[in-house]
């Protein structure tokens, strides 16, 4: 097991804490990394593009011109999709991108982007994430404290709309609970700055 220091709010360390191997200290699997970020990408696409075929645009009932004897390439319809205002060749239409992946293959990826932020040392444990009332101004101060300012997520063990509300117009910082972690997100954050009631969690759900 690895130990990870603990801080406090203001940044000052107050001990230590080890790291479950089987979730902060396995081999980072980039295959299938991807495949979760390939899938949360698909699942987020709203499929609500779409066009018109020639059979869907208006006009175009009669012939252009005669078949024969004008010189011209014979046409059928002014509606046709070489044409100005034609119809779209293979005209997209409104459908579902989403799909369903393994759910061991989504844990070993979460597994994956937690042990990544561990040993390149971005993870970051605070001993209690705890805010009095609103104040954005606070949690940044908090988040500077620790080295965690810029794209940072925020892990609590489970809801605070205090924290939440507080974190919201912070560019760069989501907040989220120990159980419904995203790889996505994960990923795309330079620093994952947990509890440590939520880190308990996190090792007592997904190892």
């Amino acid at each position: 097991m690895s130990t990870m220091k603990v801080l406090n709010m203001a940044g000052a360390e107050v001990g230590s804490v080890e790291l479950s191997d089987a979730v902060f200290g396995v081999e980072p699997n980039e295959t299938v990394v991807h495949e979760v970020v390939k899938n949360h990408l698909a699942n987020c696409r709203q499929g609500t593009q779409s066009a018109l075929t020639r059979a869907e645009v208006s006009g175009g009932g009669k012939k252009p011109w005669k078949q024969k004897g004008t010189g011209h390439a014979r046409q059928g319809s002014t509606r046709a999709p070489q044409w100005t205002h034609g119809g779209i060749v293979f005209a997209p239409k409104p459908r579902d991108y989403s799909y369903v992946l393994n759910k061991k293959v989504k844990r070993l990826a979460l597994k994956s982007v937690l042990s990544a932020k561990a040993a390149e040392g971005s993870l970051i444990v605070i001993d209690s994430i705890k805010m009095d009332a609103v104040k954005t101004a606070e949690f940044s101060k908090f988040l500077k404290a620790v080295k965690a300012d810029g794209k940072s997520v925020v892990v609590m063990p489970e809801k605070d709309d205090v924290i939440v509300r507080s974190a919201r117009n912070l560019p760069g910082v989501l907040t989220t609970t120990a159980t419904i972690l995203s790889v996505y997100d994960i990923l795309n954050a330079r620093n994952l700055v947990v509890d440590q009631a939520a880190l308990a969690k996190i090792e007592e759900v997904f190892e």
